[in-house]
Order: structure tokens, then sequence, then C-alpha cells
């Protein structure tokens, strides 16, 4: 991988993806492609094929896929296992079909057991059920850093796979409807204040411990391992620190200003009790986090009112 790389970035205009793209060209990578969805639908193997036949991008990052919350996971689990098992077939198969010098593919740390050891190592994958909240697009990511890892051990690809943390930061999704819990926090909270609301009802009971990450610094881990790791095993990307979801809640309630109260609805479901990766082998390859949670939201809630209209899909 050098400076003059044509790089495609699938997902180019995403939370994810968008943070990989400025860290790309802020270290100099400037011959970069990305395509819309209304441009390029994934889905569809021939015009993937027809794309990656006519661009021939020597590096992949494949960040597209679809995502959302618990809701979203719940009631449409057929759409995240079929929407991302296609994503990730097409690119993958084609970026081994035209000889691709290397692929990032990123999934995600729900691809851990509900019950896995704390915190998570990369090898406590398939070592027991899943979470039932988010099992489509677990089984879904499960499926492509596998597909990554056969092609490197037939093929000998250099196809390598990072499961990040709980990201937040700029271009996120703030749909209530499907975002994650973070950026619905910001909203919630946003728009309470705004509105002078007594309180803000949350799901949940708050006792879940999760991990956050600044997806800069998620994009800063991932063009790392694109330049410095060629291993077997995916890697875990984290800050190694968690918070409960009560603590968060009321991280993001002094963050935004919000003086009311806070209301638990128990009726909803918490998730996953607790999920810490551990990032062991990411720290020993040299690369550590660098925005805490505190600043991290503060710069979330900056961009969230700044792109208002854009924050909530208007």
């Amino acid at each position: 991988m050098n400076k003059a790389s044509k790089i495609y970035v699938a997902g180019h205009r995403g939370l994810v993806g968008s943070a990989i793209v400025r860290n790309l060209k802020s270290k100099g990578y400037e011959n970069i492609i990305g395509r819309t969805h209304k441009e390029l639908d994934l889905t569809d193997q021939a015009a993937v094929r027809s794309f990656f036949e006519e661009e021939k991008p020597e590096i992949v990052v494949l960040a597209a896929a679809k995502v959302g919350g618990i809701n979203a996971n719940n009631t449409s689990p057929a759409d995240f296992a079929w929407v991302n098992m296609q994503i990730q077939c097409n690119v993958i198969k084609c970026a081994h079909d035209i000889g691709v010098e290397k692929l990032l593919f990123l999934g995600s740390t729900c691809i851990y057991p509900r019950m896995a050891p704390q915190p998570i190592p990369e090898d406590a994958l398939l070592t027991g059920p899943l979470e039932k909240t988010n099992e489509a697009y677990a089984i879904a990511k499960i499926s492509g850093l596998t597909m990554c890892r056969f092609f490197k051990m037939q093929y000998g690809d250099d196809f390598i796979s990072c499961m990040p943390t709980n990201l937040y930061g700029p271009h996120d999704n703030y749909d209530l409807n499907n975002s994650h819990v973070l950026p619905a926090m910001i909203r919630k909270f946003h728009e309470a204040k705004v509105r002078g609301d007594k309180s803000v009802t949350l799901w949940g009971s708050g006792s879940p411990l999760r991990e956050f990450l600044y997806v800069d610094d998620m994009a800063d881990a991932c063009v790392f391992l694109l330049e410095n790791y060629s291993g077997l095993s995916h890697v875990n990307i984290g800050t190694g620190k968690e918070i409960s979801i009560k603590e968060l809640a009321e991280l993001v309630k002094a963050t935004t200003g919000f003086e009311g109260e806070i209301v638990w609805d128990s009726s909803m479901p918490d998730g996953t009790p607790r999920k810490l990766t551990d990032v062991t082998a990411l720290h020993e390859l040299g690369w550590f986090h660098k925005v805490e949670l505190e600043e991290g939201i503060r710069l979330a809630y900056d961009w969230f009112r700044e792109n208002t209209d854009i924050s909530r899909g208007m």
C-alpha cells in the first residue's frame, strides 16, 4: 500500500466510511474512490462486477452495511441478514477475481456470544449463543470475516478483518427508529431541552455496560491495520474501557444541558448485559485510542447541532 494506491471505500458517506476517507486523506492518500447507493447497488452482483472490472481498485475498504439499533434488528432480521451477506459476497469475490492487493472488512463486536468472557478476546468467536436482538446482523458479519479468512487460507489473498466496538461521531445516524444508543440519546436530550420537557424516557434498565469509540479513532486504527497488519485473525478495535448505559445517559444529559428527569422504561429490552473488547492484540501492534468519551460526546453533539437537518434524515 502506497500513497498512490487506488483505494475504494465502500460506504464512503456513512459514519464509518467517511471517517476512513478523512483519515486516509490526512495521511496523504489522495486516489480514493467511492460510489453512492444510487450510483452502485452493492447487492447487485452484476453491477458490482462491472464496477470492479472498470475501476480496478488496488485497495478495498468494505465499510458499507445495513446497520441499526435493537428495534431495527428485531423487526427486520431477514433484511439485515440478506442485505449484508449480499454486499459482502459481491465485494469480496470481485476483489479476489480482479486481484485486489488488500481488503479490509469491517464487522462489529456484536459477532461475539451474548455471554462471552469479559473483556472479549478475538478467540471468543463462535463459543456460545449470540444476542437475539442483533443475531441476524451478527451472523452476516461472522460470514464476512470468515469468508475473508478462507480467501486468505485458500488463495493467499491479503484480506483482513477488524471488529470495532460501538462507534459514534460525525455523520452518525440520529433517526430514532433505527439509531444506536448514543446518537439516540444525543437527539432525545437535545430535543427535550429545546421543547422544555420535564423528562426523557430511555429504553431498558440502564444497567448494561458498553464500550464506545469515537469514529475518527476507529478510522485511524483501520488505516493503521491496512498499513501494518496481514494476519489471519480478525482484530478488535476499541478503547478497553466501559460505562453503564445509566452513566452514559447522565453524561449525555450534562453535555446537552438538559435539566429534566431521566425515566427508564424497563419493559423494553436491554440487549447484551456487558460487552467490552479485549484490545490486547491491537495494543501489541502499536495502536492506542486518543479521544476519551467525554470529549467525544462533546464533539458528536457539536456536529449534531451544526447538522441538525442532516442528523434527522430531512
